[in-house]
């Protein structure tokens, strides 16, 4: 049993930043990978990135790398998702979930899916 909770979206103006968090209860989230998607009217959900369990090993999407960075804090039972350089194309509902594994994060197959958090990047 994970429960996870976003938090950090907002409006922000192209070039700024945002940091979003994902804390966990319940179980640690020590067990899983932790990945962040994102969802945005009348499209697909998309993989953004995902940070491995215990060796943080991190993997993006090609959208996102070089302005996005994935971290966790095991101690704080949190993932969080740095972004910078934003544009308005990642207009988005961000959500946070724990996987068993990167590549089932990848494949969009995790366990634990939180409720999400809005992110307006204006130009």
């Amino acid at each position: 049993q994970v429960q996870l909770v976003e938090s950090g979206g907002g409006l922000v103006q192209a070039g700024g930043a945002l940091r979003l968090s994902c804390v966990a209860s319940g179980r640690t989230f020590n067990y899983y990978a932790i990945a962040w998607f994102r969802q945005a009217p009348g499209k697909e959900r998309e993989f953004v990135a995902v940070i491995s369990r215990s060796t943080n090993i991190t993997s993006y999407s090609d959208s996102v790398r070089g302005r996005f960075t994935i971290s966790r804090d095991n101690a704080k039972n949190a993932g969080y998702l740095q972004m910078n350089d934003l544009k308005p194309e990642d207009t988005a509902v961000y959500v946070c979930a724990a996987a068993r594994t990167t590549t089932q994060a990848k494949e969009m197959t995790c366990d634990y899916w939180g409720q999400g958090t809005q992110v307006t990047v204006s130009s």
